[in-house]
């Protein structure tokens, strides 16, 4: 299970079309999420949070990203993950992020710092106590690419559609691709909700068991909340379920 909230973070951000300006969040928004491994176990929780902060003299939308092993599993494995976005409110371009992970004894401990108008990210190590500049070009980071995503029109999605997406995460911009698979009307704890369906292709072997081992559902509403995602790993299963939400910007819709 190393790793696998990475994964939470990345998957859930992984939706786009043609960009629209209205507005799906607000400060004080927080999701949360339950995380299940093979079928019934529960692995974990995870949480996504907008507060709002300063970044040279400006107002951004500062989000927060949590995750961590609970009950049994946290004994064998332990988790706790902090990720950390400052974005513009216009733009979403993100102007810092801060990765602060324990996985298992597996610990990172980063920021990067994006000059959109040099188009230089600085990574600064604290570990290795290290600094490194990489050219990037319209680039997102790992969370702050969930809220920019969030805010795209989907109206036009045809199934069978592939969508490119960029993101720079530590050293290195990384390029996906996203299928989309229709639309279904899922059961979840808040009643039925009408949603779209996307399958990222991922690098198969250590971790997924395929390319196409990732399924998410997103509400097919302005909110644009990513529901449910399953995916198959090289051991076990993952699934992570919306269990919890406050301060949506528009009621969820549900039937």
């Amino acid at each position: 299970m190393k790793k696998y909230y990475i994964f939470l973070f990345y998957f859930f951000a992984l939706t786009v079309y043609s960009q629209e300006n209205i507005p799906v969040f607000k400060v004080g928004e927080k999701l949360q999420y339950k995380m299940s491994y093979s079928g019934f176990l529960r692995a974990g929780t995870a949480t996504l949070e907008i507060k709002e902060a300063e970044i040279n003299d400006k107002k951004v939308f500062h989000a927060v990203g949590k995750g961590w092993t609970t009950g049994w599993i946290k004994w064998f494995f332990k988790v706790n993950d902090n990720y950390q976005t400052y974005f513009d409110k216009d733009t979403v371009k993100p102007y810092l992020f801060k990765r602060k992970i324990n996985e298992g004894g597996y610990k990172i401990h980063r920021n990067i710092t994006f000059n959109h108008d040099k188009n230089e990210a600085l990574v600064e190590d604290f570990r290795k106590k290290e600094k490194t500049t990489a050219s990037v070009e319209d680039v997102q980071d790992m969370l702050s690419t969930f809220y920019f995503l969030r805010s795209i029109d989907f109206n036009n999605l045809k199934e069978g559609d592939e969508i490119a997406l960029k993101m720079f995460l530590d050293f290195k911009t990384y390029n996906f691709k996203l299928k989309f698979l229709g639309r279904e009307t899922l059961k979840s704890s808040f009643g039925k909700v009408k949603t779209l369906i996307f399958r990222p292709l991922v690098q198969s072997g250590r971790i997924f068991k395929a390319e196409e081992s990732v399924k998410i559902w997103v509400t097919d509403d302005r909110n644009k909340v990513p529901i449910q995602l399953k995916a198959d790993l090289a051991v076990g299963s993952l699934r992570a379920e919306l269990e919890e939400y406050k301060n949506l910007i528009y009621p969820l819709v549900t039937e």
